[in-house]
C-alpha cells in the first residue's frame, strides 16, 4: 500500500470517527419540546465554581443552558442572595444543583419560582428550622477529612489529609491544586438555621459517592431518603462533581426530564 493510499484511508477512517461522534452527541440532545432547559450549578465549601467544568461540557452539549454560582462562602445569606442572582437570569424554568454544603443553599434558595427540581450531589439537605450542624448528629465523619479553623472563624482542609479526604480519585496534580486554591468557609454558617426547605415541595434526585469520606455514609442516605430523592450510587470521592461528570450531569438530566413530565 503507497502513502498516498494510506493516507485517504486514515482521513477516511477519521471522517467515519467525526461523523458517529456528531450522532452520538446529537441522540443526547434535548428534545425541542422539553420545557426544562437551564441549569444552575452551586458548588460547596473549599471549592468554586470551576470544579463543574465536565458536567458543565456534558450538559451544554446535550442543549442545556448553564449557569455557575460562585458562592462567596461567607454566610448562608450571601450563597443564597448570589444563586438568586443566577436563578433570576434564567429565561424559564431550571433545575438547581448543589454540592455537599452547596446543598444546604439550593434547599433554602430553591423556593425561587424558577425552580423545578432540585438535584443534590453528595450534599447536604436540612430541613426548614434546621441547621446544617444538626445533619452531622448521630453520624461518624471519617477521618480523613479534618478540617482546621482559622483564628478568623473561616476554615480550610487540611492539607496534608486533602487528598485522602475531599479528593482520592483525583491525580496528585489535580488534587493538589484543589488544595491550593481552596476557597475557605465561615464556619459559622453551619450553625445558621434555615428559613424553607425547598425539597418539600420540588422533587429531588441525589447522587451519592461511596468513597466519600467527607461524610459518613449513612448520613448520605439518611439525608437523601428522608427528602424521597431518587438516588444514584458511584464509585468516587467527595469530588464527584469533578471525578464523574457524566454521571452527574446524567442524573441533572433525568431530573430535567422527570421534573418536565411531571409539570405536563
Amino acid at each position: 500500500m503507497n502513502t498516498k493510499t494510506r493516507n485517504l484511508l486514515a482521513a477516511t477512517a477519521a471522517s467515519a470517527g467525526i461523523a458517529a461522534a456528531t450522532l452520538a452527541h446529537s441522540a443526547d440532545r434535548i428534545p425541542q419540546e422539553q420545557a426544562i432547559r437551564n441549569v444552575v450549578l452551586v458548588h460547596g465549601a473549599f471549592a468554586d465554581g470551576s470544579g463543574w467544568r465536565g458536567v458543565y461540557n456534558e450538559l451544554t452539549q446535550r442543549g442545556y443552558r448553564v449557569s455557575i454560582v460562585q458562592n462567596p462562602l461567607t454566610s448562608l445569606a450571601d450563597d443564597v442572595a448570589a444563586t438568586n442572582r443566577a436563578l433570576d437570569r434564567q429565561d424559564g424554568p431550571t433545575i438547581l444543583v448543589g454540592h455537599s454544603w452547596g446543598g444546604t443553599v439550593i434547599t433554602e434558595a430553591g423556593v425561587h419560582p424558577k425552580v423545578a427540581g432540585l438535584v443534590y450531589v453528595a450534599a447536604l439537605s436540612p430541613d426548614a428550622g434546621e441547621t446544617t450542624a444538626e445533619q452531622y448528629e448521630g453520624f461518624t465523619t471519617p477521618p480523613e477529612f479534618v478540617i482546621e479553623t482559622q483564628e478568623d472563624g473561616f476554615g480550610f482542609v487540611n492539607q496534608e489529609q486533602f487528598k485522602a479526604g475531599f479528593a482520592a480519585d483525583t491525580s496528585d496534580a489535580d488534587a493538589a491544586f484543589l488544595r491550593d486554591s481552596q476557597v475557605p468557609i465561615n464556619m459559622w454558617v453551619f450553625a445558621t438555621k434555615l428559613s424553607h426547605a425547598a425539597w418539600r415541595t420540588k422533587p429531588s434526585w441525589a447522587v451519592i459517592a461511596t468513597d466519600d469520606k467527607a461524610f459518613d455514609q449513612k448520613m448520605l442516605f439518611s439525608m437523601a431518603e428522608r427528602i424521597g430523592a431518587t438516588i444514584t450510587e458511584v464509585e468516587a470521592s467527595h469530588a464527584v462533581f469533578m471525578t464523574q461528570p457524566k454521571v452527574v450531569a446524567d442524573v441533572i438530566d433525568q431530573a430535567a426530564k422527570g421534573a418536565d413530565a411531571a409539570a405536563r
